[in-house]
């Protein structure tokens, strides 16, 4: 635990989060109602189902031609997938993003919700949902997903999530795509459960690295170049470090 946790200190996004956690965790004490409590439960479930969607449909989108903007979604993720023991792509770099993301979110929420709420209470609701419930759950996906990716004892809860995360890095890139445990589910919602048939009849060795991509794309060598990666996809770095993404 205590090696996984080093690297969520380092994250930057998690650092950049901690204060607006913070806020969320003393508007809920501050202003603690039955209310608040279903905010938390929102907020935590919200985050969960963006966990999904975004993994599924930003990260797992088609390739960009543009070798741009090709690079910017190799940072983000494919790179992840090429080097998966390097914790340097465990997160993308643009760090801000998620502080972003939450506080579009907030103002969506605090607009949806005036009309029942008021203005003060759509405003704590939408805190308390997202930078607690949220920022909460999200920070949990970090943990889960950073423990399935180094070489640390596991224990039962760390077993159960890394066979999972990496049947998608290892078996079938198209499917498995929650990482927090206990949420399968929604992989079975939506049709994307791992499944040992399907996983067999997709899976290519030469390409499962590269989320289907020929290693040798141009796009790929020269975003491997970019980011000063060696020319052969795979966990060649050697071990994770401790240092974060």
């Amino acid at each position: 635990m205590i090696p996984t946790l080093r690297v969520l200190i380092h994250m930057g996004s998690l650092q950049r989060l901690l204060p607006f956690w913070i806020g969320g965790l003393v508007t809920l004490i501050l202003g603690f109602s039955p209310l608040l409590l279903l905010a938390v439960a929102y907020g935590v479930l919200m985050q969960f189902f963006v966990e999904y969607a975004m993994h599924r449909f930003l990260l797992h989108r088609a390739p960009p031609t543009e070798q741009g903007v090709f690079n910017a979604l190799y940072r983000s993720h494919i790179g992840h997938h090429e080097f998966p023991g390097d914790a340097e792509f465990f997160t993308g770099d643009d760090h801000w993003y998620p502080v972003r993301f939450g506080l579009l979110s907030l103002a969506i929420h605090t607009v949806i919700l005036w009309p029942a709420l008021g203005l003060g209470g759509a405003l704590v609701f939408g805190v308390v949902a997202i930078f607690f419930g949220s920022v909460s759950a999200f920070a949990f996906y970090e943990y889960c997903h950073t423990l399935a990716h180094l070489n640390v004892p596991k224990g039962w809860f760390g077993t159960r999530v890394t066979q999972s995360h990496l049947a998608h890095h290892f078996q079938d890139h198209d499917a498995t795509y929650h990482v927090s445990i206990g949420m399968g589910w929604i992989d079975r919602l939506f049709g994307t459960a791992h499944d040992r048939d399907t996983a067999k009849a997709r899976y290519d060795r030469k390409t499962i690295l590269s989320m289907g991509m020929d290693p040798e794309d141009l796009r790929l060598v020269t975003a491997r170049k970019a980011y000063g990666l060696p020319k052969i996809p795979g966990n060649r770095r050697g071990p994770p470090t401790e240092t974060g993404a």
